[in-house]
């Protein structure tokens, strides 16, 4: 019977088996070719291998087939992992076409949702109650884990980011499905922490190694499967907005670029320099410090997220108690007021006095690969 203990061991050894074996991804790198050469968008100086989302992998599948419960379920989903990892595998390497790509993740996204049942029948939502799926379950489940994969994946463009911002989520989500009694969520959550965190070690700049979409759209699949196994198969009425709150900025800043290659005309696939991590490096922001602002910006979030989930400012009948109500906003007040004035640090919202010349907005100029 797994316990909330199994939770960290897991996580300690998905750390310490990824950590380990990072040195021999990135051996493995150089001899098939998967080298991240510096480019037009890039922030690093040196080429750096590029596939040790596999070292992730095998934090993960490691730790997994040891803390995880021996139920057909949960096999399925370790596999479902190798699947994924092996499509991100082949980009690296192969550099696939999106449209082989994108066919790639939705086919490993199937095999957890069709062979081990990992979709929510029902959803609960604030003033409306449960809302039954029916055969909907399926596809939006799918469309769900892989959007998640690519959120991460769009994110991964400065040493350290993606895999940060995972350890951030993988944990949260991890003491959220353990408070819920989803103890063997709450395991792969820890194990996706853990491993992410194993990495980092290597990844943090100056990197020695990428994790590449191996281990981007393997950090997606399984926070994804956390977030449903773990929070949105319960009747808490706030569960989706779980992960939706931890994974707000990846999720933010997938949605501004997307909305900006939609404005100027370009295809959403196509690689830019309108990320957050671009912006900040416009601005003149060392790589360091960038991580520190997203770092903390996702940490607030994530602190939201938990006081959604723990203080107790209401009893659910309408009645709010004043202390923790207060508390409740204060958490709310510091998570817009970081938001915010990020968005104008970022010039997401665009400070504006009287004084100052029209600002015109255009595409970046440059090669977008």
């Amino acid at each position: 019977m797994a316990s909330t203990e199994d939770a960290l061991y897991a996580l300690l050894t998905a750390a310490l088996v990824a950590w380990a074996t990072v040195p021999v991804a990135e051996w493995f790198a150089r001899r098939v070719g998967a080298i991240d050469e510096p480019g037009p968008r890039s922030l690093h100086q040196a080429a750096t291998p590029r596939i040790s989302g596999l070292a992730i992998l095998l934090g993960v599948e490691v730790a997994g087939w040891i803390w995880l419960p021996t139920q057909e379920a949960w096999a399925v989903i370790l596999l479902g992992a190798v699947a994924v990892a092996l499509v991100g595998a082949l980009d690296d390497i192969f550099d696939l076409s999106a449209l082989v790509k994108f066919v790639g993740q939705v086919l490993a996204a199937t095999i957890p949702v069709v062979f081990a049942d990992v979709y929510p029948e029902v959803v609960t939502l604030p003033f409306v109650g449960g809302v039954e799926l029916g055969w909907t379950a399926y596809p939006l489940t799918v469309i769900g884990i892989v959007a998640v994969m690519n959120i991460i994946n769009l994110i991964d463009g400065i040493d350290g980011l993606a895999a940060g911002v995972c350890l951030i989520a993988g944990v949260a989500l991890a003491v959220i499905a353990l408070s819920l009694d989803r103890i063997d969520a709450g395991i792969l959550a820890a194990l996706t922490a853990g491993a992410a965190a194993g990495f980092l070690i290597h990844g943090f700049p100056p990197a020695s190694s990428f994790m590449g979409d191996s281990g981007s759209n393997l950090l997606g699949y399984l926070l994804a499967i956390a977030s449903i196994q773990g929070a949105l198969k319960t009747n808490a009425v706030v569960a989706l907005a779980f992960p939706l709150v931890i994974l707000a900025v990846p999720i933010l800043d997938t949605a501004f670029v997307v909305a900006k290659r939609i404005k100027y005309g370009q295809p959403i696939y196509q690689a830019d320099r309108w990320h957050f991590h671009h912006r900040f490096a416009n601005l003149g922001f060392s790589q360091r410090r960038t991580l520190a602002y997203l770092y903390g910006w996702t940490m607030v979030l994530a602190l939201l997220a938990l006081a959604l989930r723990f203080v107790p400012y209401s009893d659910d009948r309408g009645n709010f108690d004043p202390i923790w109500t207060a508390i409740m906003a204060a958490v709310i007040l510091l998570a817009v007021v970081a938001s915010v004035y990020l968005a104008v640090v970022l010039e997401i919202v665009k400070r504006r006095s009287p004084s100052d010349p029209e600002v015109v907005e255009g595409p970046p100029e440059g090669p977008d690969s």
